[in-house]
């Protein structure tokens, strides 16, 4: 949108506008040779200008022959492994169209077997025996804990044991037997 200018014997101005909202703007006074920041020129440097007056098409070639290239097939351009991808997937294609009745036959056999589902895995195998493990190793750590307690309390450091820590020193034994019959499953 080109800037409206008044002159005047004063100078020159911006005329006043208004705004979005409905108030106005004053007029400003501009000095000659002013330029507004909207209307000044974008600046590009040597290789924009360079590639932007290069032509698109290399020399000696017209728009009509781009024109008939583009008319050939999509395999022309291709590479050898693009070519085979396309030979693949016209022969996949092929023989899904030509053999729908062995499909049928298979996915109605599928459908008919049943799976077994009480049989484990190996991965269910090797979670469970990972979790039995990480449980072993954790009633260990609480088998040591009661047996320094205990320690402490036979020579005499610990004259006074808590609550907590009494029923830490009745729970010994049963520790003992779940680690036993953890033991005995692996």
């Amino acid at each position: 949108m080109a800037t409206p200018y008044v002159t005047d014997e004063s100078g020159k101005y911006i005329a006043a506008t208004q705004r979005p909202d409905g108030t106005w703007r004053k007029p400003r006074r501009v000095k000659d040779g002013y330029v507004p920041q909207e209307e000044v020129p974008v600046y590009e440097n040597k290789y924009v200008k360079f590639f932007k007056s290069k032509p698109e098409l290399p020399p000696g070639m017209s728009p009509e022959d781009t024109n008939a290239a583009e008319k050939q097939s999509d395999a022309a351009g291709l590479s050898k492994t693009a070519k085979r991808n396309m030979k693949r997937k016209e022969k996949r294609k092929q023989q899904s169209q030509s053999q729908p009745e062995d499909v049928k036959a298979l996915s109605e056999e599928l459908d008919d077997m049943s799976i077994n589902t009480d049989e484990k895995t190996a991965s269910d195998l090797t979670a469970a025996s990972a979790e039995k493990a990480k449980k072993m190793k954790n009633l260990r750590k609480k088998l040591r804990q009661v047996e320094e307690l205990q320690q402490k309390v036979d020579c005499g450091e610990l004259k006074t044991p808590s609550k907590e820590q009494l029923d830490k020193l009745g729970r010994g034994q049963a520790l003992r037997e779940e680690l036993r019959l953890l033991e005995a499953d692996l």
